[in-house]
């Protein structure tokens, strides 16, 4: 009894003299378990806690790991060490291997690349983005699954007076979006009887959920369930087996359908992504500079990769951001009120059927809307943190030095909420603070509204992104009226993709009548 007793009081001895030296430090290193243990008390709130310590450490700070594999790492929110690493010292950090491995099921895609690798294929997707082609492609299946999807789904439940997931509806219009945008092939996912959500696209949910477990434990642990197939990493592989199975279909049946047909696909109307790479007549090449990457676009491996990778952001990033703004909307009516006015003043109503959509030289005009959608994506960015590799030694702006092959995590949600960036109102979700007095939008460097990334590596769907948001919102706030559900839960699922935790519960009220009385306001 008397050594149990003495054996207790040592161990809380040692805690006490730990937590006494390191009484100083925003988080405590214990021995042998380093700073895991605050992170694993914190993962229903990882986001938030993240946010609060770099609050606490002036920006950046070095985080310890264990003795069990993990690398000490650094988190950073600070937009000058940001700026350094993605685009002064740019060469220095690239994404790294065990950034591939812990999202290996994107393959050699482009947002998990490096290198000339990387540099080829981003050559070939900004060669697409820009051409007239696709973004009439792009325009064209918006306004269809905006009109034959979203808005029967929206009239139905106001009809039914009938609660809606909006996140749910609109993860699945996003899919059929980029699905048809991508593979040429419509899910129909979306429709008014809202079935089973298609299981590739749970796949993703799966996958994403993954992706923050293998961050979170020791890699020795994730590794050796992967090798058992085993806990999560089961669940990881079923889901990925699940996505190369409909990747394989969709471009089978391609091949099949371009074999079968003699007409030349390039000259028709119709595009998507998939028939552009299988009639393109050459390979690609890398002739910028550095080692000769040649891509082989038509083989299985590239369009899977492709596929997986434009999938998730095409579906995942668009559908996140707008269901965060949804919510900031309706929980802020004099927001709703001056984009209902704003539209009222500068569009000219289209009417396809009984519905109103707005084409894009419209929307363009929406100077207010388009500083709702930054001002969402400062406080919600839907990829909330970002991953680098150091090369080389080297020494941030704030003073830090980084060895050769350290691990850097640079948190977007945390640098949406840093006072030195945004100012004392940097929590208060204030549209106002990005339209200059001139009354037009302010320009921030992409380093401090890092959301689309900065540098090379800066989001070549950046503009897209902006008007697909902005033609969704437009078209369902001019339709709708959304009143969140009272007491429905809000919080970020703890995920590589910011979506809502327990979904965005609605109810919808057509709004389009009393915007013909003029009575909307």
């Amino acid at each position: 009894m008397l050594e149990a007793i003495l054996g207790f009081l040592s161990i809380l001895t040692f805690i006490l003299w730990v937590w006494w030296w390191n009484a100083n430090e925003v988080l405590i290193n214990w021995p042998v378990i380093g700073m895991f243990p605050q992170f694993t008390w914190n993962i229903p709130r990882l986001h938030d806690f993240l946010t609060n310590i770099l609050q606490q450490s002036q920006g950046t700070i070095l985080l310890k790991g264990h003795w069990f594999g993990n690398k000490d790492y650094l988190l950073t929110s600070d937009s000058m060490n940001v700026h350094h690493i993605t685009s002064k010292n740019f060469a220095n950090y690239h994404k790294g291997e065990e950034f591939k491995q812990i999202f290996e099921p994107m393959g050699d895609g482009i947002f998990i690349s490096d290198s000339d690798n990387w540099r080829t294929q981003r050559k070939i997707f900004h060669y697409i983005l820009e051409s007239k082609r696709f973004k009439l492609a792009a325009k064209s299946v918006m306004e269809q699954k905006i009109l034959k999807g979203l808005f029967p789904v929206l009239e139905d439940a106001s009809i039914l007076a009938s609660e809606v997931d909006l996140q749910v509806v609109l993860k699945q219009f996003m899919f059929d979006n980029i699905c048809l945008l991508v593979l040429g092939f419509d899910p129909n996912s979306l429709s008014t009887e809202l079935p089973q959500i298609p299981s590739v696209a749970k796949a993703y949910d799966v996958l994403s959920e993954g992706a923050i477990y293998r961050h979170l434990i020791p890699g020795c642990i994730w590794k050796l369930q992967r090798w058992l197939q085993i806990g999560n990493e089961k669940k990881f592989r079923k889901a990925w087996n699940t996505f190369d199975d409909f990747a394989e279909q969709c471009i089978t049946s391609k091949r099949q359908q371009l074999g079968q047909s003699s007409k030349d696909r390039k000259e028709q109307d119709s595009f998507d992504l998939l028939t552009y790479f299988l009639v393109n007549d050459d390979d690609c090449s890398d002739d910028q500079g550095g080692e000769d990457v040649t891509m082989d676009i038509k083989s299985n491996k590239f369009l899977r990769d492709t596929a997986f990778n434009l999938l998730a952001a095409g579906r995942d990033t668009i559908a996140a951001g707008l269901v965060w703004l949804f919510w900031l909307v309706a929980t802020h009516p004099y927001v709703e009120n001056k984009i209902l006015e704003e539209m009222k003043a500068n569009l000219r109503e289209r009417t396809d059927g009984k519905w109103k959509i707005f084409s894009i030289e419209e929307v363009d005009k929406l100077l207010y809307l388009h500083a709702v959608v930054c001002e969402t994506l400062r406080l919600y960015p839907p990829v909330p943190f970002e991953h680098r590799a150091s090369t080389r030694p080297d020494i941030l702006p704030s003073g830090h030095k980084i060895p050769g092959n350290m691990k850097i995590i640079y948190s977007l949600y945390s640098m949406g909420r840093m006072e030195d960036i945004w100012g004392k109102d940097f929590l208060e979700f204030k549209p106002e603070r990005w339209i200059s007095e001139r009354g037009r939008i302010k320009h921030i460097p992409s380093y401090k509204f890092i959301t689309f990334h900065t540098g090379p590596r800066t989001c070549l769907g950046k503009d897209l992104a902006f008007l697909q948001m902005k033609i969704v919102a437009s078209a369902v706030l001019w339709n709708f009226s959304l009143q969140v559900v009272k007491n429905h839960p809000i919080g970020p699922r703890i995920s590589v993709i910011l979506s809502m935790k327990k979904g965005l519960k609605v109810k919808v009220f057509e709004r389009f009548a009393s915007l013909n009385e003029g009575n909307h306001l």
